[in-house]
């Protein structure tokens, strides 16, 4: 390990923790989808100063959580209630992003086993993708799990020289936006303890590179699988068109690798409005193939502009210590996420730094 990782992990970083950014972060209650969500949502941001400073005359591309295939299902529930972003929340966001000002609004999301058009996708999904365009004006949809035009790719490279890989080819949408925005379900996940708002931005890496059914020299454009063997297990490296392994004789560990991938990739594109649903979501990990799910309805919802930040206080929230170390739950066989990114410098994972506007009483995650 370097120095920077060994003191991440340890959580014992004083003088990182003192210089990462804390910034406030609000929380609300909504009981169900079928309260005003969006209501909800305006209240939440004008707690943090308000949308508009951040996006008014922008280009804001959303992140939105759709993992694993639409065709897996939790006992036939519609994807939004289980572990897939609601289109009532991505509607919301939409409207109130326009309302703020912002001149252009972009979903994107690394299909999982297409390079196909998003828009078809969220019609398998269940979706109503003519009222979700209806929700603004200058509306896009884009799948990222390839590239763009002609092939194109944007290089981000992690500040710092990187954990697991200097840098990334992603999709320009990536690269060509002014405001980045990660809408994300309050779930745990099996290998990364938890799955929030900076675990939801791994999906931004493209199959096409980084996927089991890669090209070997130069992407394959219709990519058919997930990033398993590159991201997950490190049993092959993307394409070579991007960059290698810093080092390829580092540990393959999934609890090793995917939280450091996960805290770099949040470095090298950062998020500037995290956005987390608790309302209606899973326990137990991030879809319906993990044995041991349950559905739970904790009725949150959790929003900032640090993704570290929103991420611990959802982390607490769902009854952990955002600061446990590996071996302690959620953590059991992973290090910690927020910790490692808190060790880059992206944000702040001590509840003692971070003001919560907001209140919330008699909730239950698990």
């Amino acid at each position: 390990m370097t120095r920077r990782e060994w003191i991440a992990a340890l959580g014992a970083a004083p003088l990182m923790a003192k210089e990462a950014p804390a910034l406030p972060v609000a929380v609300a209650q909504v009981r169900s989808f079928d309260e005003d969500v969006m209501q909800v949502m305006r209240g939440m941001f004008a707690q943090l100063g308000g949308l508009e400073r951040l996006v008014r005359g922008k280009t804001v591309t959303v992140k939105l959580n759709l993992t694993g295939s639409p065709a897996l299902r939790v006992a036939g529930r519609p994807l939004g209630v289980t572990h897939y972003t609601h289109p009532k929340t991505a509607s919301a966001m939409a409207f109130l992003l326009n309302e703020a000002g912002a001149r252009r609004v972009r979903f994107v999301e690394s299909c999982w086993g297409t390079a196909g058009p998003l828009d078809e996708y969220l019609l398998e999904s269940g979706w109503n993708v003519r009222l979700l365009k209806s929700a603004a004006p200058q509306i896009e949809l884009v799948n990222t799990n390839g590239g763009g035009r002609g092939g194109r790719y944007s290089r981000f490279k992690v500040p710092g020289g990187g954990l697991v890989f200097p840098a990334y080819d992603l999709h320009p949408a990536y690269a060509e936006t002014d405001v980045f925005v990660s809408m994300a379900k309050l779930k745990n996940h099996e290998t990364c303890g938890v799955t929030l708002a900076m675990k939801n931005i791994f999906g931004i890496t493209p199959a096409s590179v980084y996927g089991d059914d890669a090209g070997v020299d130069e992407p394959n454009e219709s990519p058919a699988k997930g990033r398993v063997d590159t991201c997950h297990m490190g049993k092959r490296q993307p394409s070579k068109s991007a960059p290698a392994e810093i080092d390829p004789k580092a540990s393959r560990e999934p609890g090793y690798r995917m939280p450091r991938i996960t805290a770099e990739l949040s470095a090298a594109r950062p998020i500037d409005i995290a956005f987390i649903d608790g309302i209606e979501t899973l326990a137990g990990g991030e879809g319906p193939w993990i044995r041991g799910i349950r559905v739970v309805q904790p009725g949150l919802l959790i929003a900032g502009f640090n993704a570290v930040c929103a991420d611990a206080v959802a982390t607490s929230l769902m009854g952990y210590d955002p600061r446990a170390l590996k071996g302690t739950a959620p953590f059991r066989n992973c290090d910690n996420t927020l910790l490692l990114a808190e060790g880059l410098g992206i944000g702040s994972a001590d509840l003692r730094r971070i003001e919560v506007r907001g209140k919330v009483e008699g909730f239950r995650f698990g």
